[in-house]
């Protein structure tokens, strides 16, 4: 049986599970890409704009524009950026709204793993940069247990739950990264894992944030006891420190290369 697959249409329920993460990784993400100011962007799967609002913030760029396919997350990011700072468009990663060489740069920030055709979504990335930019991703290490939420999923797996994952969970890993962008013609092709780790004020708080995700409905769905068991089975991996608070760590995978020419 295929396991459940992760959406995310629900722009402020993705920031309270993920945007925390998405900061965290995105910011070591970012010194390691070393882009200049002044470059042109698109984010594509920008989501929520947790990303793209990294590039504001960080990089100068001189336009950014984001595409993504779900309303719900395309109404939180216009929300958190003006079109002055952004611009956002609906639209499909395999099939990107743009001409070719319209950019100096193409970014799938927690992305690339949603895509149903990975290769045709880096094809169109190196279509829409010029040459010599500079297309790039970082994407949990789902099947190596890197993603956010793991401490619950693997829990749930232990009692015989599918929590779910993205439908490419496969590309996920560094060396599939790897050849994904080799075999799109890239060059200068190199990678590097990602480890980050958030702190919680207790695990309440931990416990709560992960909730708000997609394994939500499937935990709120248990019989109570079966769910309380669950909870403890995920508190007993996160012991708390002298103040209550409670770390968990993730791991990425990042890919980055040049278009030839």
């Amino acid at each position: 049986m295929n396991a459940p697959q992760i959406r995310f249409d629900d722009g402020a329920a993705y920031e309270r599970m993920m945007g925390v993460w998405s900061r965290h990784a995105g910011e070591i993400f970012l010194d390691w890409v070393a882009p200049a100011a002044g470059l042109r962007w698109v984010d594509v799967g920008c989501g929520n704009g947790a990303f793209t609002e990294l590039l504001v913030k960080r990089c100068a760029p001189a336009a950014i524009d984001g595409v993504e396919p779900s309303e719900g997350q395309l109404d939180y990011a216009r929300k958190r950026l003006d079109a002055e700072q952004a611009r956002f468009h609906r639209g499909d990663a395999m099939a990107l709204p743009f001409p070719d060489r319209a950019f100096d740069a193409a970014v799938m920030a927690l992305v690339i793993f949603f895509v149903p055709e990975p290769a045709r979504g880096v094809a169109e990335m190196v279509r829409v940069v010029r040459p010599g930019g500079v297309v790039s991703a970082y994407a949990w290490d789902i099947l190596g247990g890197g993603f956010t939420q793991e401490h619950n999923q693997a829990e749930m797996r232990a009692i015989g739950l599918q929590p779910p994952r993205p439908p490419r969970a496969d590309v996920s890993r560094l060396e599939a990264l790897r050849a994904l962008w080799t075999e799109a013609g890239l060059v200068d092709v190199t990678t590097r894992e990602i480890s980050v780790s958030r702190t919680f004020k207790d695990f309440e708080e931990f416990w709560t944030s992960n909730l708000s995700g997609n394994t939500g409905p499937m935990v709120a769905a248990l019989p109570p006891a079966d769910g309380a068991a669950l909870k403890a089975r995920v508190r007993a991996r996160l012991p708390a420190d002298a103040q209550g608070r409670v770390t968990a760590s993730a791991r990425a995978n990042a890919v980055k290369g040049r278009v030839s020419g």
